[in-house]
């Protein structure tokens, strides 16, 4: 399960990476590399790191029971 959750981390840093980009510069980099935000790719992209946001509730508790420091 370890390696599941470093792999949701890494696509939640490049998510939260990609709405910086959408933030500052209005540019989608997921979009641009899968044909636009319509194209079911980008959508299957979008879909997969809200998925790996809902798994990573599960780190809320890690964190406040000082997993961090372990």
């Amino acid at each position: 399960m370890k390696t599941f959750s470093v792999i949701a981390l890494i696509l939640l840093i490049v998510g939260g990476l990609n709405w910086l980009l959408v933030g500052l510069f209005q540019y989608d980099l997921v979009a641009s590399i899968f044909g636009g935000q319509d194209s079911w790719f980008a959508r299957t992209i979008y879909i997969i790191v809200g998925i790996c946001a809902i798994y990573a509730f599960k780190f809320i508790n890690d964190v406040s029971n000082g997993a961090e420091a372990k």
